[in-house]
């Protein structure tokens, strides 16, 4: 059996070097690269591939949420998440989406080939360490909408612009900052972002 692949990657480098690389296993072939995650929907329907490898920041669309989509609209196809951040709470995240296996990109390219060969016979492939600390780490404690208020609180953006782009009052966005700093153990909104960002919770 011949797995078909399709690669998600905004890096023109790394898509082109992880096919080349993929290609080389004789059971393995790459039917399509895309560069953006709001491509990856209709590549899949295009040329029906087996296993969707997503890294998670794309442009478009990111891609945690292109493997929720992918969950829904194609669910006999199984995606890995294969990206540079290895951190507990987007392992949590991506399997909660339906992500069936995520690897980190310095890992060997033998473990890679590993991975999608096991996922194909039906198993969750993750690293044990990360596992471990997605465990350790615990749930994000941060409501949906004190995410949404971090979310563009990174940005930059003022209070009032917060409070325009979320439909909030200037009140409601100051109470969900002030809570989403104490949950983060953070002195500002900007720190707060930062640590929740590191952390997979955004």
């Amino acid at each position: 059996m011949t797995v078909r692949l399709l690669l998600a990657d905004d890096q023109e480098m790394i898509r082109t070097a992880l096919a080349a690389l993929l290609d080389l296993e004789d059971d393995f072939t790459v039917v399509a690269a895309v560069g953006r995650g709001d491509e990856v929907v209709d590549a899949v329907r295009e040329h029906r591939p087996d296993v969707v490898l997503l890294d998670i920041e794309m442009p478009g669309m990111d891609g945690l949420t292109a493997a929720a989509v992918l969950r829904d609209r194609a669910p006999d196809c199984r995606v890995v998440i294969l990206t540079t951040f290895g951190r507990a709470g987007y392992l949590r995240r991506a399997m909660e989406a339906g992500a069936v296996g995520f690897v980190v990109k310095d890992a060997p390219a033998e473990a890679l080939a590993d991975a999608v060969r096991r996922v194909v016979d039906g198993e969750r492939v993750v690293d044990p360490a990360l596992a471990a600390a997605t465990l350790a780490a615990g749930e994000s404690p941060l409501t949906a909408r004190e995410g949404d208020v971090l979310r563009v609180a990174r940005t930059g953006a003022s209070v009032a612009e917060i409070a325009g782009r979320l439909f909030l009052s200037e009140g409601t966005v100051r109470n969900y900052l002030s809570a989403a700093i104490a949950k983060t153990a953070t002195r500002n909104r900007v720190e707060a972002a930062r640590v929740a960002d590191e952390r997979g919770w955004l």
